[in-house]
């Protein structure tokens, strides 16, 4: 079963790149630019539209939709609510990414309003915040993740089934389900943890394959190849936490199908 999950992976690349689908995402300041080129390196087209005046008229470019918290103003919580309910009713996918959620109460109620409301159809996060959207304790330091995927691992399973949506767990080894499916990715390499924003890119990346692939999970499984690749690819040669960040925009410009298929680390429960 995993083959044919690469296999689509693989199949994803080549589409991404042959459609390069527009991507809107509504992030944070801190990440614009590194996944605004992290999309182009990949294949696809960002625009980062954030004035609620506009964001309608946006979404209705795109391919996707990206909502990250990372830097809330009520301004953007408004922007995101429109949108989200604009993708929504275009039947886009809606990938949120709940950055901090559960270190402050605007962003864990902001995070909640978005998954009840806008019903998003991929939720990408780290393992303290999805216990967090939970209600099940895990307290976050600044948005760093201080709680291990395998802790996480239940909870994204109940928020799957009751959100009606793919849940990614991620971490030194990524956790990936819609509720009934099970899979891990173990591709990736330590370094990613070390350079701000590469879980916001990633979720920027999911809204690029979610554009071309109408299955979320197998959307959601061939970002965190890709990008595990792209990122042990930008390690060779033990470069440092600079160099890496540039490299890595490198290898997702470089990244193949072929070398999807050969190094894709994939296993179901």
């Amino acid at each position: 079963m995993t083959q044919t999950y690469v296999e689509s992976a693989a199949a994803a690349l080549v589409e991404l790149r042959q459609r390069r689908p527009l991507v809107h995402n509504i992030t944070n300041y801190v990440v614009m630019d590194f996944s605004a080129n992290a999309l182009l390196a990949i294949g696809a087209s960002p625009v980062m539209a954030h004035a609620a005046d506009e964001v309608r008229e946006m979404v209705a470019l795109a391919g996707a939709l990206v909502l990250n918290i990372g830097t809330l103003s009520p301004p953007w919580i408004e922007a995101m609510f429109a949108a989200g309910h604009a993708a929504g009713a275009r039947r886009l996918p809606v990938i949120l990414d709940p950055v901090g959620a559960g270190a402050t109460r605007l962003r864990t109620d902001t995070a909640l309003r978005l998954l009840d409301e806008v019903k998003p159809t991929i939720v990408r996060a780290n393992a303290s915040e999805i216990l967090s959207l939970a209600a099940a304790g895990g307290a976050t330091k600044g948005v760093d993740a201080t709680r291990g995927v395998d802790e996480a691992r239940d909870t994204a399973i109940a928020i799957a089934r009751h959100a009606g949506a793919v849940v990614a767990v991620t971490g030194a080894e990524d956790f990936v389900t819609d509720g009934e499916r099970r899979l891990r990715v173990g591709n990736g390499h330590p370094l990613m943890a070390r350079v701000t924003g590469t879980g916001c890119v990633c979720s920027a990346l999911v809204g690029a394959f979610a554009a071309v692939e109408p299955d979320a999970l197998r959307a959601t499984l061939a970002t965190l190849i890709v990008y595990g690749i792209a990122g042990e690819l930008a390690a060779e040669g033990a470069p440092r936490p600079g160099t890496f960040r540039t490299r890595l925009i490198d290898a997702l410009d470089a990244v193949t199908p072929e070398e999807v298929m050969a190094r894709a680390r994939l296993t179901a429960e």
